[in-house]
C-alpha cells in the first residue's frame, strides 16, 4: 500500500542504498528513482519526487551534485540518518526510526491506518468459521478472576481485521487476558470497539484509572496515554505520552508489562507497518516470554512482523486462526505441566 509520497534516493554504497530502500518500503514510500551520484548525474529525466534522500559517504567529494540538489525547489532534500547498522539489531531498529522521524517531519504522517469505512465493513462481514474447541485438559474460567496471564496483541495497518480473526477463533473460558495495542486514529477507538469482538467470546474494555483487567477481557490500550497493569492487574497511567513516534507504542506496553509480569506475559504482533514491537521483543523473550507473529505472507502489510522476525525472537509464526490455535496448545501444555507438578509433590 502506497503513502502517496514520491522518493528519490541517492547513495554512494550499494548496501546503504537497499537498507534505505527496505526502509522506505516499510511505510509503502514509492521509490521514482534510486542509485548512486554517477548515475543520477547521466540520467536524462528525473522523475517527480516530493523528496531526495541523500545518504553519502563524504559529501565533501560531491560537491557539484550537493549544489545541484539544493539549487531545485521542486522537492526537499533530506539528508540521511547516517549509515544503517546490521538489520535486526536494536541500533538498525532505531536507525529505522530516525529515519522514519525525519521523513515524517517532511512529508507529514506516513503511516497508514484504518478509517471509519474499513471498519464498518468489517463488522458487515461478520466471522467466517467456528471458533476452535476447547481442549479436554483446559479447565474453563467459568467465574472471571483478576487477569494472571497476560497476552499482548500488537498491531497496525491491517490489524483490526487479523486480531477479529484470531478472537473469533478463540472458545470461551480460557483463563487469560488480552491487551490489545492497535494503532489507530483515536476518533475510530470506539467504532473499534464495537467491530473487535461482536462475533467473539471476549468483551473489549476500556482503560480506565484502576480498572482490573479480568481473564476473558480483551483491554484496549488508548492511542493517546502511555499504560501499565500493576500487581493486581488494575490499570495505571503515566502523566507522559507514548515515547517514540507511535501512538500507543506496543515497544513500550511490551516493557511495561514484562517488567510487572515478566514470563507470565507474552506477545503476538500482527499485521503493521513500520517497526513497533521489534524493540520490545527482544527483552520480553529474554525475561522467558513467548513471541509470536502473524505469518507476513498473510498480512496487509508483513512490515511489523518482518521486522520482529529479524530480531531472533519470534518462537511460531502462522495465520491469526493458526495462532489463536497455537495459543490452546500452550496453554493446555501449561496445564499438563501444573498438573504433574501437583503429582510429584503429592
Amino acid at each position: 500500500m502506497s503513502s502517496g509520497q514520491n522518493v528519490i534516493i541517492i547513495a554512494d554504497d550499494v548496501l546503504q542504498r537497499h537498507r534505505l530502500q527496505q526502509a522506505l518500503d516499510k511505510y509503502g514510500v514509492s521509490i521514482v528513482f534510486i542509485g548512486d551520484p554517477a548515475r543520477f548525474a547521466g540520467e536524462k529525466t528525473i522523475p517527480d519526487a516530493d523528496l531526495c534522500l541523500v545518504e553519502l559517504t563524504d559529501e565533501e567529494e560531491y560537491p557539484d551534485l550537493i549544489e545541484t540538489l539544493l539549487n531545485r525547489d521542486d522537492w526537499t532534500v533530506l539528508f540521511g540518518p547516517g549509515a544503517a547498522p546490521v538489520p535486526g539489531r536494536q541500533e538498525y531498529i532505531r536507525w529505522e526510526r530516525r529515519l522514519f522521524v525525519k521523513l515524517e517531519d517532511q512529508l507529514g504522517s506516513l503511516e497508514a491506518l484504518e478509517d471509519k469505512d474499513t471498519l464498518e465493513a468489517l463488522a458487515d462481514a461478520g466471522t467466517g468459521s467456528e471458533s476452535l474447541a476447547l481442549p479436554q485438559w483446559i479447565t474453563p474460567v467459568l467465574q472471571p478472576r483478576p487477569v494472571e496471564q497476560i497476552w499482548i496483541l500488537g498491531a497496525s495497518l491491517g490489524g483490526p481485521a487479523a486480531v477479529k480473526e484470531f478472537l473469533d477463533a478463540l472458545p470461551p473460558g480460557l483463563p487469560v487476558g488480552f491487551v490489545y495495542a492497535q494503532h489507530i486514529d483515536t476518533r475510530f477507538s470506539e467504532v473499534l470497539g464495537r467491530v473487535l469482538t461482536r462475533d467473539a467470546h471476549y468483551s473489549l474494555v476500556p482503560a480506565e484509572e484502576n480498572r482490573t483487567l479480568y481473564t476473558g477481557e480483551v483491554l484496549q490500550v488508548p492511542v493517546d496515554r502511555d499504560i501499565w497493569l500493576d500487581e493486581q492487574a488494575r490499570v495505571q497511567f503515566r502523566d507522559d505520552p507514548w515515547p517514540g513516534p507511535y501512538g500507543p507504542s506496543i515497544d513500550q506496553v511490551m516493557l511495561n508489562l514484562s517488567r510487572t509480569y515478566r514470563d507470565h506475559c507474552h506477545a503476538i504482533i500482527f499485521s503493521g507497518m513500520g517497526n513497533d514491537g521489534a524493540l520490545g521483543a527482544p527483552a520480553m523473550k529474554q525475561a522467558g516470554s513467548h513471541i509470536w507473529i502473524q505469518t507476513p505472507d498473510s498480512c496487509a502489510s508483513g512490515a511489523m512482523p518482518e521486522s520482529v522476525q529479524a530480531t531472533g525472537s519470534a518462537g511460531f509464526e502462522g495465520t491469526p486462526r493458526e495462532l489463536a490455535a497455537q495459543l490452546l496448545r500452550t496453554l493446555e501444555e501449561q496445564f499438563l505441566l501444573g498438573n504433574k507438578s501437583k503429582c510429584n509433590s503429592a
